[in-house]
């Protein structure tokens, strides 16, 4: 038997001799070379910039159209004059658009939802950059365990910002807006006051200064003068039938309470002064929230308490001075109490027909534990410092917004206050005349670095929505 042989080619055979080509079925090869290890994964920098900043903890990401969104917390000392003391986790969020755009500084003020989703303040948007916002030392889970309440102050919130900003400094390189609204408002300014080299410019919107916290005649003449006559009349006379109807009304308040498991007893003490309070509370909530507008609905002194009960509730909200409903502002109340101050009215309209003197301050709304006595020092510093010495600050209010009666005047260190005409505590840039609109947009942008016309408004729902930057519902 002939045995047939396949001749293979010198070239072939050369080949195959180094492993570069597959040997044809049958024929004698070497064991084959092991695999060649899998290609490593594109390293994603941003993110490896982020997790390198030490303390900086990576939650969660999102990506909507355009954006990155990070849910991060810092870990951030519970005291910055005694870093020893222990530490505290604060959550933030990352908008991030680029490395090289603005970055807007966003802070609330009070706390960040449970659950964040990606957002953008009006900077933001007019400069197209990213943002980081804070949430407030002391609120939801940016509290320190066990909680010193005196570690919560303007300076010890500034010191957290300032170190959020230097980190993040590390990681973008276009220049730093700082912006929020009403205490986000305030609390812009007080990082300024403190660290004014951390960012480039502020915009704090509706932000009140009570700088001299007992002298607040200026509140009272807001309120005779707001509006017309006949709607500021309608106002003082709903206050005056609810307390006059208080012994129909208020056990009407107590059912509603124990429907819906609200209670007293932590705060406010009893559902009377809860009532009391509310009904105090109602004018400043109207103009607050609502505008002139809404005057027409304002009940008159022959509505049913029904009709009564009904409007309250909607402009104030009975449950919002229970134990329940002030329980997530309490941070909030121990600040105006201890350093912010709060708008001693006089109600002199109601004289006769209150029952709880020196009702309408905050320590009336804190658990006992928490009451404190005011130091008067730190608002008149920073008034001072505002008017004197600070640079690159605008200030935007409502005209008929009671939180703006008692405004900061800014320097003359290129700093700019704009009122936007007949607008509540939602008053915005895009809300003020033409030509304010038009000098406050391009001053920001110039802050900012940022040179042409801003971004125009989208006709299409954007992919991240606006925030309007405040809270649901405050007093005081």
């Amino acid at each position: 038997m002939t045995v047939r042989t396949r001749v293979i080619p010198a070239l072939v055979l050369a080949l195959l001799t180094t492993g570069s080509v597959a040997l044809p079925a049958g024929a004698r090869t070497a064991p084959p070379a092991p695999p060649a290890p899998p290609a490593a994964a594109a390293e994603d920098p941003l993110l490896s910039r982020l997790k390198a900043v030490p303390g900086l903890s990576v939650v969660s990401e999102t990506q909507p159209s355009g954006y990155r969104f990070f849910v991060l917390t810092f870990t951030q000392p519970v005291d910055h004059r005694d870093p020893g003391k222990g530490t505290y986790q604060q959550r933030l969020t990352l908008l991030h658009r680029a490395e090289t755009a603005p970055v807007v500084l966003f802070t609330g003020g009070y706390g960040l939802p449970v659950n964040p989703a990606a957002s953008r303040t009006e900077p933001t948007r007019l400069l197209d950059g990213n943002q980081v916002s804070v949430e407030h030392r002391f609120f939801r889970s940016s509290r320190p365990d066990p909680a010193d309440w005196r570690k919560l102050d303007i300076w010890q919130e500034a010191s957290d910002e300032h170190r959020i900003v230097q980190a993040l400094k590390t990681v973008y390189s276009g220049k730093w807006i700082q912006t929020g609204a009403s205490k986000g408002g305030m609390t812009s300014v007080y990082h300024r006051r403190f660290y004014p080299g951390d960012v480039d410019g502020v915009v704090a919107y509706v932000a009140p200064n009570d700088r001299v916290n007992p002298a607040d005649r200026a509140y009272d003449a807001f309120f005779a003068n707001v509006g017309d006559a006949a709607c500021r009349s309608a106002l003082d006379t709903v206050q005056k039938e609810a307390l006059r109807r208080r012994d129909r009304l208020v056990p009407r308040l107590e059912a509603y309470a124990a429907q819906n498991g609200y209670t007293f007893t932590r705060t406010l003490g009893t559902a009377d002064r809860s009532f009391e309070m509310t009904v105090l509370d109602t004018v400043w909530a109207f103009w607050q929230y609502s505008t002139a507008a809404d005057c027409a609905a304002v009940p008159p002194a022959t509505a049913s308490d029904d009709e009564l009960y009904a409007w309250i509730d909607s402009v104030a909200g009975w449950s919002f001075y229970t134990d329940q409903g002030i329980e997530y502002y309490t941070p909030y109340y121990y600040q105006a109490a201890t350093q912010l101050g709060w708008p001693e009215l006089k109600f002199r309209h109601l004289r006769g027909l209150t029952r709880h003197r020196g009702l309408y301050q905050p320590n009336s709304v804190l658990p006992a534990e928490l009451r404190s006595r005011h130091d008067p020092r730190p608002m008149p510093d920073v008034d001072r410092w505002v008017r004197t010495r600070s640079s690159r600050m605008m200030f935007v209010y409502g005209e008929n917004d009671p939180w703006g009666a008692e405004r900061f005047t800014p320097s003359r260190n290129d700093s700019h206050l704009y009122v936007a005409p007949g607008a509540n505590h939602g008053a915005d840039i895009a809300a003020l005349a033409e030509g304010d609109r038009e000098a406050a947009t391009a001053t920001l942008r110039r802050w900012a670095g940022v040179a042409g016309a801003p971004p125009a408004m989208r006709s299409a729902p954007p992919s991240v929505p606006d925030d309007d930057m405040l809270p649901g519902r405050r007093t005081f």
